[in-house]
């Protein structure tokens, strides 16, 4: 006898699958040092730069250069059954993504062209359970502060009609110089 005939039917379900693709991320890693973080982030928004694969993994996206403004970025997300943790509700993990990648690309659109930004801090605040079936929602993102070796920055997760399910605060050091320009991504925590 296999372990599925001794489940109850109600606890079986055929295997889902999910595919997706995603593109090069060092090819705007590349070209984000010659550029504005504004020029860059919009860049992406525009479809000029792909986007980085996070984005593709998780399912989030920026839907247009309006939800990129300086100081402030916004991503978007449906809840799926995909982003589950094993009680019943979107994982908290997907929550922080969701917020860091909103923190850091805010921060970004405040920096000039050859200088980077990499997290130190991200606090989390979970309020509400993010479901399946409950449309989409939006990470906000606003820039608090930026000094020459820090900067800060504050979001929330909202739904249509502006509930809040998350907040997040994040502290990201500036990489200036040689350290900023490499060929490594803008963001090292997963942008």
């Amino acid at each position: 006898m296999t372990q599925t005939e001794d489940k109850p039917a109600e606890l079986t379900s055929s295997p889902r699958m999910r595919t997706y693709t995603w593109q090069d991320p060092l090819i705007g890693a590349g070209v984000a040092s010659g550029l504005s973080g504004l020029e860059y982030v919009r860049g992406m928004a525009r479809g000029e730069f792909p986007p980085p694969p996070i984005g593709q993994t998780m399912g989030f996206h920026i839907l247009d250069e309006q939800d990129v403004q300086p100081g402030q970025v916004t991503f978007r997300l449906h809840p799926q059954e995909f982003h589950y943790n094993p009680i019943g509700s979107v994982h908290g993990g997907v929550y922080a993504t969701l917020l860091d990648s909103a923190l850091g690309c805010a921060i970004h659109t405040m920096l000039p062209a050859g200088v980077g930004y990499t997290t130190v801090d991200l606090a989390v605040k979970y309020l509400r359970p993010l479901r399946l079936g409950m449309g989409e929602v939006r990470a906000v993102a606003e820039v608090i502060s930026v000094s020459r070796q820090v900067a800060t920055a504050s979001a929330q997760i909202v739904d249509e009609a502006g509930k809040i399910y998350a907040t997040a605060t994040t502290t990201c050091l500036i990489l200036r110089g040689s350290t900023s320009t490499s060929s490594a991504p803008p963001h090292e925590t997963g942008q």
